[in-house]
């Protein structure tokens, strides 16, 4: 794959893998990219995966068509990305390395050798000059190891980005890119928004018409603009999509019960997304994903052996883990004699930021129709902050000619539209 006209594709699509890092699912396999910059001098940009050394020197080799690389550029030291270190340095014996201080470390560590007469060590706005192509390195710590360092490409104006900007999934496989990224992001990443953010900066300073990932495929045009937007709002811990997500559990299905009741009031009231999650079957990561989609949430689960159902714990403890916050949160508890699961949910997360703490719904046992007021009362509160859906509309008129809305109980006497100055027997009440 031809990214520019010296910027060659040379990674490789994984399908064998389940399990991502040993805890993701990834049914769509995976990606491990690398690149390659044919100039005056060449740079191969990362390594991949061990298991496949192989073809990934294969690929180098037709991109280089009979020619030797100069420099392995290493942006980071996970092993997906950097396993084959030792082997394209063996065959490649002029070649040196390019990465951080903190990279050749992890080098030593990994792999047994830091190639202390073959490397040169970068840092933040050092540059490498390859001919016409002149590398600017960018340090990104914590995005999301500490050693990473993104690379850019004065002359194709290129940014390779390390692990972020990444998604699940081999590049074989056709699927939205925002769903898996997200995932991805929030699963892998979520913990580093303050580090992201700072990258995000860095990238602020330079003209980047093309992103060339660790996984995932290469964005460009409208995509990387998609892409730019909505890691803004991730690694800034914003709300994506208006909506509430319902999380929960439930040993009987008296607590579903109560989850789907809630559903289905917050539907009647526009609410206009709600997921409902079953932590106990659906994929973790998704759920993570989800909650930090949302600007709402409600957790509802039962108490047992006196505590968080254990898929209930879980679930909170990878939020918290990610530095959940600028949220509102609701509970529903179940418990037949001793519902303490509310209060302990509440205590898990009184360290995150920004929290609103809502309502808590208690049952004994199973619903009754005692419940759904308190459900209703719920829905009210997480649609328009615990008052009703008239007390919160917005009253005002709206231009019968142009849609200029003015907000205010009456219009002023001798009101004229200031958009299209049509008057006031032109406005309508607004609904």
């Amino acid at each position: 794959m031809q990214i520019t006209k010296d910027i060659h594709y040379i990674g490789v699509n994984d399908h064998q893998i389940t399990h991502f890092e040993g805890q993701f699912e990834v049914p769509n396999g995976m990606a491990y990219n690398s690149y390659v910059i044919l100039d005056e001098k060449i740079a191969v940009m990362d390594t991949v995966e061990t298991h496949f050394g192989a073809e990934w020197l294969n690929n180098l080799s037709a991109a280089l068509a009979g020619r030797t690389p100069d420099y392995l550029v290493v942006q980071h030291m996970e092993p997906d990305h950097s396993a084959n270190i030792i082997q394209f340095m063996s065959k490649f014996p002029n070649a040196t390395v390019v990465a951080s201080q903190t990279a050749f470390r992890m080098m030593q560590q990994f792999y047994g050798s830091d190639f202390a007469n073959r490397r040169i060590v970068v840092g933040d706005g050092d540059t490498l000059a390859l001919g016409r192509h002149t590398l600017t390195f960018l340090t990104a710590p914590m995005v999301h190891w500490p050693e990473v360092t993104v690379t850019y490409d004065q002359l194709d104006k290129v940014l390779f980005s390390a692990d972020s900007f990444g998604k699940f999934g081999a590049l074989d496989t056709e699927e939205d890119w925002a769903c898996e990224a997200r995932r991805y992001y929030f699963g892998i990443v979520g913990k580093f928004g303050a580090q992201v953010q700072a990258l995000l900066k860095k990238a602020a300073a330079v003209e980047i018409r093309t992103v060339c990932p660790l996984h995932g495929p290469v964005l460009n045009g409208d995509a990387l603009a998609e892409a730019m937007r909505l890691y803004n709002i991730w690694s800034s811990y914003g709300v994506e999509s208006e909506g509430v997500m319902i999380a929960y559990t439930s040993v009987y299905g008296n607590t579903k019960k109560a989850v789907e009741s809630l559903a289905q009031q917050l539907r009647a009231k526009g609410c206009p997304k709600v997921v409902v999650t079953c932590l106990q079957q659906e994929d973790w990561a998704e759920a993570v994903e989800d909650a930090f989609r949302y600007g709402k949430l409600v957790l509802a689960t039962t108490t047992y052996n006196g505590h968080i159902f254990p898929a209930m714990k879980e679930f909170i403890d990878h939020l918290t883990e990610r530095n959940y916050q600028n949220r509102t949160v609701a509970f529903i508890e179940n418990g037949s004699w001793a519902p303490t699961a509310g209060k302990e949910m509440r205590q898990m997360l009184e360290g995150c930021k920004n929290l609103t703490l809502g309502s808590t719904v208690t049952l004994r046992s199973a619903m009754t129709f005692a419940t759904l007021p308190q459900l209703d009362a719920l829905a009210e509160e997480l649609l328009y902050g615990g008052k009703s859906q008239e007390e919160t509309a917005k009253k005002g008129w709206v231009c019968g000619l142009c849609g200029y809305v003015y907000e205010g109980e009456t219009l002023p006497e001798g009101f004229a539209c200031p958009v299209c100055h049509a008057g006031a027997e032109k406005f309508e009440p607004l609904k």
